[in-house]
């Protein structure tokens, strides 16, 4: 069993589905009070976190519609609300070495693994722009001073755990507006038609722009399917 701290972009597609069955088996654990894997340390980090835990599933569930599958299993547990586990069973930079490795003879997820600083802050930009401006400075600053062979472990932690952050809806707005510049001239539509949607319709047309035109920027971005688990 092993539910992942990184963002799901990263997982290919056996290991999303992976997740997502093994999140449910978990649950059904901490609900249910099964035997099975009570004493699993993924059960014992999770076990009194279960509003996290939902926000993981609706994290991968996102992810998985935003690949073409549908997730008709959703949870609901509000234990601990606003509050994650702070213990890891490998660190998020120790995940990503993990998926390297096991990617090497299999396909990679939709976001590669980074390999630098400033390769995961691409990556992680517009979802840090969700949740501060000042942070989004900040690390960008932080960034600028990291070579492309230092060891960037600490940014690594910092990024994943920022996504565990409840960003504002304006927010949302600020971050998803950036994102729109990249697909906007890619089919027509009405200004007014635009000023009309809602944040959930921005991004979803973000998201269909960006997948059908293979819009590497925004499609290699996290912000692409986390930040619709916080929109409703």
């Amino acid at each position: 069993m092993r539910i992942w701290d990184i963002d799901p972009g990263y997982l290919n597609r056996q290991s999303l589905l992976d997740e997502h069955l093994q999140l449910h088996d978990l649950v059904s654990i901490i609900v249910d009070e099964k035997q099975g894997d009570s004493h699993h340390p993924e059960t014992l980090r999770w076990i009194h976190f279960g509003w996290a835990l939902q926000q993981r599933h609706r994290q991968i569930s996102a992810e998985i519609k935003l690949r073409g599958y549908q997730d008709q299993l959703p949870i609901s547990l509000q234990s601990a609300k606003g509050t994650w586990p702070s213990a890891y069973i490998d660190s998020p930079s120790r995940q990503f070495e993990i998926l390297l490795s096991k990617y090497q003879t299999s396909e990679s997820g939709r976001i590669t693994i980074p390999k630098n600083a400033q390769e995961i802050w691409r990556q992680h930009k517009y979802s840090v722009m969700a949740r501060s401006n000042n942070y989004y400075r900040e690390i960008g600053k932080q960034v600028a001073t990291y070579s492309p062979k230092d060891d960037f472990s600490d940014i690594v932690k910092t990024l994943s755990e920022l996504l565990r952050v409840t960003p504002s809806k304006g927010g949302i707005r600020n971050a998803t507006q950036h994102m729109w510049g990249y697909v906007a001239d890619l089919e027509a539509t009405p200004a007014k038609t635009i000023e009309q949607w809602s944040l959930t319709e921005m991004l979803t047309e973000i998201q269909h722009r960006a997948m059908k035109y293979n819009v590497a920027y925004i499609t290699s971005s996290t912000a692409l399917a986390e930040l619709m688990v916080w929109i409703d």
